[in-house]
């Protein structure tokens, strides 16, 4: 099973951008993680990052086109107002689980609202790093039903 793992804006930051909320873990060594974790259920994690829009809605299309079993994505900040991709979301036919790796309902009034998780099949907050390994084991369960 491959799972496309995506990261939005500023994840590439993981370990520089405080700490407090994120962790320690910086982004390479959270891809290192996430992979490891995936090979334990046996699945394949192909994880991406960009900070760039466009660029996370052609990682979706790409992940729809090239037969992926399901997506796990962290939009970042786009999660609050990036209808884009949502739209994005929406249009490929497979399961797609939302993560955040803080708990978006203590922090900030404007992060409380996600736009792009209504397009999905679930979401994961709060979590740290782990709610990666909670939503690559959801995607499994929904495509094995």
């Amino acid at each position: 099973m491959k799972i496309m793992v995506i990261n939005g804006a500023n994840l590439n930051f993981l370990g520089i951008r405080e700490k407090n909320i994120y962790g320690k873990m910086d982004f390479k060594d959270v891809v290192e993680y996430i992979k490891d974790e995936a090979n334990k259920i046996d699945v394949t994690a192909d994880c991406r990052q960009s900070n760039i829009e466009g660029e996370i809605i052609n990682f979706i299309q790409e992940a729809y086109l090239n037969n992926y079993d399901g997506i796990v994505i962290n939009p970042g900040a786009y999660t609050h107002y990036s209808y884009a991709i949502r739209d994005a979301i929406k249009s490929v036919e497979m399961p797609v689980i939302e993560v955040h790796i803080s708990n978006v309902h203590k922090r900030e009034e404007f992060r409380h609202t996600s736009v792009t998780a209504a397009a999905c099949s679930g979401q994961i907050v709060g979590l740290g790093i782990y709610g990666y390994v909670l939503a690559l084991m959801a995607v499994k369960n929904i495509k094995e039903q």
